[in-house]
């Protein structure tokens, strides 16, 4: 097959359909007839499959990466479906940590293309389609499914899972999923199924109520995951973190290693734990040395990447793809544990988040290096310095993420710190 086939196939993929990444809320489909079609068309790949179902505003993407790791460690043919990618289309469908082949991306879009002329499915439709598809013919053992967005109206929430997890529920498309806790945590309840046992991460007092009335009416064991585990950080790197893990005031965990750096994996590490609890009691053999060794090395079996990524160590260059609110504070208090002398910050965000609150928290004494990502939702980096001023900060515009981040090299000395982020697609230019 050549390049320029594959290119082709993508080219469609990316322009002919909507993609939310890239322009939206107008891509957002509210209803799942798209995809209950395309299933049916495909010969309802997504009933044959053993699945895990992961929705959340944070966390879901390092939790999906974490289970299918251990899921690989422990022997079992593991497929991995995320969102959005980074570098590479193909990282949103993997079996054991390889890619989706480019040929199977042409064939399969081939396949669909009559489909796609009477329906038009979105990008996002079809690439669920492609990912269940994908799974059923290379027959894994067990595929871990993240949500795209929300949950109750997701193209991924077509399947009936063994298991579902919700990580927490914090602001983020508010446009979509409403403007209160509980209306977002009603959406993301949308994925708990009948007879479905569920894990939450958190037990957040503004939305656990809406969990109990969702799981009751669907008779499902509902657990929260940092009501059964506490992972208390002993050592940390930038690239790494120890964990001592307790229940029920015993250490299960010593020296648990997690090959992902950030302090916000401490919550998503407690739901790891609390799902897999709950595989091993429907009968999943998963001893205590896969979830080390999966845990240990999550990135190497998964590809994962663009969660507290380190790029060089001197000056120290970290990329992050936290987004909304709740993902900008977690990540500011980990950037205020590292010693520097002065922080560079390039920065690019989309159109559609709110912004102001995000700004209103970013350190005052930072170098600013506004940017625009190369996207249709990218923010104008001129209009983002202007909507910066009023929070103090301060800092040059620049055309692309690239420019920005080079001139944020050329300005840095070896002890300061540079740090890419703002949006998903900031990393993905740099990374």
């Amino acid at each position: 097959m050549s390049q320029s086939a594959y290119q082709a196939t993508l080219d469609f993929l990316f322009s002919q359909l909507p993609m939310f990444q890239r322009v939206g809320v107008v891509a957002y489909k509210k209803d799942l007839s798209n995809t209950k079609a395309l299933c049916k068309f495909l010969g309802h790949p997504e009933k044959g499959l053993k699945c895990i179902h992961i929705a959340g505003t944070n966390g879901k993407g390092s939790t999906a990466h974490m289970l299918a790791a251990v899921l690989q460690a422990a022997g079992f043919k593991t497929g991995l479906y995320t969102s959005p990618h980074l570098r590479d289309f193909r990282e949103r469908i993997r079996i054991n940590g390889e890619m989706i082949s480019e040929q199977e991306v042409v064939s399969f879009t081939d396949q669909v293309k009559p489909l796609v002329e009477s329906i038009q499915p979105s990008f996002f439709e079809l690439t669920v389609g492609m990912a269940f598809d994908h799974f059923m013919r290379h027959k894994v053992a067990i595929a871990v499914i993240e949500t795209g967005l929300g949950g109750r109206l997701d193209s991924t929430n077509v399947i009936t899972p063994l298991l579902s997890v919700i990580t927490n529920i914090g602001f983020d498309h508010m446009d979509m999923l409403g403007n209160t806790l509980p209306l977002i945590a009603v959406e993301k309840a949308g994925i708990i199924k009948s007879d479905v046992p569920i894990i939450v991460g958190e037990k957040q007092e503004e939305v656990y109520a809406v969990f109990e009335k969702t799981a009751n009416e669907k008779r499902a064991l509902l657990k929260y995951a940092d009501q059964i585990f506490e992972a208390r950080l002993e050592q940390a790197s930038h690239s790494s973190q120890t964990f001592s893990v307790w229940k029920n005031n015993r250490c299960v965990h010593e020296a648990l290693q997690l090959d992902l750096a950030g302090h916000y994996q401490q919550k998503n590490l407690q739901t790891v734990l609390a799902s897999i609890d709950q595989l091993v009691n429907m009968g999943w053999a998963i001893e205590t040395k896969a979830i080390h060794a999966g845990l240990a090395n999550c990135c190497q079996l998964t590809g994962f990447a663009g969660r507290w990524t380190v790029l060089q160590e001197k000056p120290l260059t970290i990329a992050d793809t936290a987004h909304n609110l709740p993902g900008i504070e977690l990540l500011l208090k980990q950037l205020n544990q590292l010693k520097y002398e002065q922080l560079h910050f390039v920065i690019s965000m989309v159109k559609d988040k709110d912004i102001d609150k995000i700004l209103s928290i970013l350190p005052k004494n930072a170098i600013y290096y506004f940017s625009k990502a190369g996207i249709p939702r990218g923010l104008d980096a001129a209009i983002l310095a202007q909507q910066a001023a009023p929070y103090q900060l301060k800092g040059a515009v620049y055309n692309s993420v690239a420019l920005a981040f080079e001139a944020a090299k050329t300005a840095a000395e070896e002890n300061d710190l540079i740090f890419i982020g703002g949006s998903t697609f900031t990393v993905a230019e740099i990374i």
